[in-house]
């Protein structure tokens, strides 16, 4: 089990209880009070129905059970509170990872979400294939530069408007950015969600049959996009090839006998004299696929080479060939294994909101949660002292390298949220800690994404300091986490690791507990397991002669060493079903095995009466149990040292 989960289930473990149905009593009252500290009913009844897990019935041996669970974790979380667990820097640092992880889902717009969710599931149902002409323009080119490409893709669309063919004016020297134009004429081919940056793919999903798609623009550049042809989600498939690599620039003679090998194979299976497994694991160039008969993962739209992938979903039928198939990895022999649709949304919605995290449209979301804060927490700027930092900046920014001392004369208030200023040091704090190496562009341009960035950041970081008080359920998780931390810290110092470390301690746990460690009675046996009755009566022969188990062993497998094997141990029953079935000192038997067909000779040499195991036998038994021992001094300490009081009265309207 990794540090991360153990600390997070010390909590549920420790409290887990029966489950029972607490009354409607005043959730302020003080149920307890534990070291000074007061316990109310709301507290009490918010960490025990969170760590109910089991049904049971409902009765006072339960709720008790569970009163003391809660009292030993608080006094024991006090204790680490006494002697600084808290404060330490390790402690501070891991709960803010928590906390980061845990604000998340918090941090973002779920209703935006949810739609990004159906909308994407929506797409996935229709695959559209389309064409597209690139004109590239980086993200924080100039404005100049901006405008040029934004011209030139309004001109190019307006030759197409016009009659031009969309994929002979992609093909034109000079036209699009996108290098497999020239030989495609942009022609995408079928894709679906996902599949393509965010903006190009909704570009794509609103624009009819037959148009083109005004421009838009990507992380790459202006796009217009063509849409060819709309059909229905083709799913996915599971299919089996057989490959024969073609490398590039191969000769035209290797090529030809490529092609004839294919050939050879294919009519291996059409004439049923080979399978399809068998050949793919013999011939098969793809060695990762050939090793499972040449079976591929599952795959859908735009996954695989187009002339595979047309292959592969015109098969109609499981156990359905293609004929040979060209692409430019080599000649392909395809089998169908199976075919499905589209998953369910609900099927799908785990694996989508994975998928979705991780792309761009992720940023909706955020983009969407920061202007509701915005409006929120009553967000006003002052864009002047903004436009003050474009004087301050110099050709060092691009390097990474500027001054923050040449901001030194500005700290103005920026922006606000409710009514808590962030000035220009704030800003030339935060562009000095984000600079980098960047291609020349205007200052202006730079600046004004640096300070978004420092919006957005601030809005979210002023949002996540405040999830404590708008959001019970956070605090409560934030409490069980920080409670969690340090109770595991605490009881790996006083029980679980002490427990390993204290040798002299656990030794003497041991003896004086020695009679709970028992060996049950043992059997001193030797067992030979014989090839066949011939071995068996020529083992008995040597017995008989008085030889050594180990002689015995020499003389009959003196010619194979698969003749006999033989073990010779003490052994506890249950281990060995032969010794078993002779457990009879001074003799012994032969048994024949039904499963392996060898004959087993079983000789009981003497049985061992009950007996405590040595310490070193006994040391994970042991362990435990000195751990349970240590745990039960430290709380009966730990009572002692802290006092505690229930509210008997509260306590009996806990039903």
């Amino acid at each position: 089990m990794n540090k991360y989960i153990s600390k997070l289930i010390v909590l549920p473990l420790t409290l887990i209880v029966a489950n029972v149905a607490v009354s409607q009593t005043n959730k302020d009252a003080t149920l307890m009070t534990i070291a000074g500290s007061k316990v109310t009913v709301a507290e009490f009844e918010s960490v025990y129905h969170k760590n109910n897990t089991k049904e049971t019935t409902n009765d006072n041996k339960s709720l008790n059970d569970y009163v003391d669970l809660f009292v030993n974790f608080k006094l024991k979380v006090k204790e680490a509170e006494e002697m600084g667990l808290d404060t330490a820097k390790s402690f501070k640092d891991e709960l803010s990872g928590y906390r980061k992880q845990l604000s998340q889902p918090y941090l973002t717009d779920k209703d935006v979400n949810e739609k990004l969710l159906s909308e994407t599931y929506n797409r996935l149902k229709e695959d559209i294939r389309a064409s597209h002409i690139l004109v590239k323009v980086a993200e924080n080119a100039l404005p100049k530069d901006t405008l040029d490409a934004y011209n030139k893709i309004m001109k190019i669309r307006a030759r197409i408007v016009k009659g031009e063919d969309f994929n002979k004016v992609a093909a034109e020297k000079g036209i699009s950015d996108d290098p497999s134009a020239k030989d495609n004429g942009g022609d995408l081919g079928y894709f679906t969600a996902l599949q393509m940056v965010y903006p190009f793919e909704t570009a794509a999903y609103r624009t009819k049959v037959g148009q083109v798609s005004n421009p838009v623009r990507t992380r790459f550049g202006y796009h217009i996009i063509k849409v060819v042809d709309r059909r229905p989600a083709q799913g996915e498939v599971l299919v089996a090839h057989i490959m024969i690599k073609t490398p590039p620039n191969m000769k035209e003679e290797d090529s030809v006998n490529t092609y004839k090998k294919t050939q050879e194979i294919y009519e291996k299976i059409k004439a049923g004299t080979e399978k399809f497994d068998d050949l793919a694991q013999q011939f098969s160039d793809d060695k990762a696929s050939a090793k499972k008969g040449g079976e591929l993962p599952w795959f859908g739209t735009y996954k695989m080479p187009p002339e595979f992938e047309k292959a592969s979903f015109a098969l109609k039928n499981k156990g359905d060939m293609s004929e040979i198939v060209r692409t430019k990895y080599g000649w392909h022999i395809i089998k169908l294994k199976d075919k499905r649709g589209l998953a369910s949304f609900e099927e799908m919605k785990s694996e989508l909101k994975a998928k979705v995290t991780k792309d761009s449209r992720s940023q909706v979301g955020r983009e969407s949660l920061i202007s509701k804060i915005k409006t929120e927490y009553k967000f006003k700027e002052v864009l002047k002292a903004r436009e003050e930092f474009y004087k301050v900046m110099d050709t060092s920014l691009f390097e990474g390298k500027w001054d923050i001392t040449k901001a030194k004369a500005l700290n103005k208030p920026m922006f606000s949220l409710n009514d808590k200023n962030y000035t220009q040091s704030d800003f030339a704090t935060f562009i000095s800690n984000h600079q980098s190496k960047r291609s020349k562009a205007d200052y202006k341009m730079v600046v004004d994404g640096l300070y978004k960035q420092f919006v957005d950041e601030t809005v979210i970081t002023y949002e996540e300091s405040r999830l404590d008080s708008k959001y019970p359920d956070f605090k409560s998780l934030m409490q069980e986490y920080r409670d969690g931390i340090l109770l595991f810290e605490l009881t790996d110092q006083k029980v679980w690791s002490k427990a390993v470390k204290d040798t002299t301690g656990s030794k003497a746990f041991y003896e004086k507990n020695k009679t709970n460690y028992m060996y049950e009675e043992r059997a001193d046996a030797t067992v030979y397991a014989c090839n066949d009755e011939k071995v068996a009566k020529q083992v008995h022969e040597l017995m008989k002669k008085k030889k050594s188990e180990k002689d015995i062993v020499a003389v009959i497998n003196k010619d194979s060493q698969l003749n006999l094997q033989s073990e010779s141990k003490i052994f506890v029953k249950g281990e060995n079903e032969y010794v078993d079935k002779n457990w009879n000192p001074g003799t012994s038997v032969d048994i024949k095995s039904d499963k392996d067909k060898k004959v087993y000779i079983v000789v009981a040499n003497k049985l061992i009466k009950p007996e405590p195991k040595a310490y070193q036998d006994a040391k994970g038994m042991v362990t435990a149990d000195y751990q349970n021992y240590l745990e039960k001094e430290w709380i009966a300490s730990l009572k002692t040292k802290y006092p505690v009081t229930i509210d008997k009265a509260v306590l009996s309207k806990v039903k």
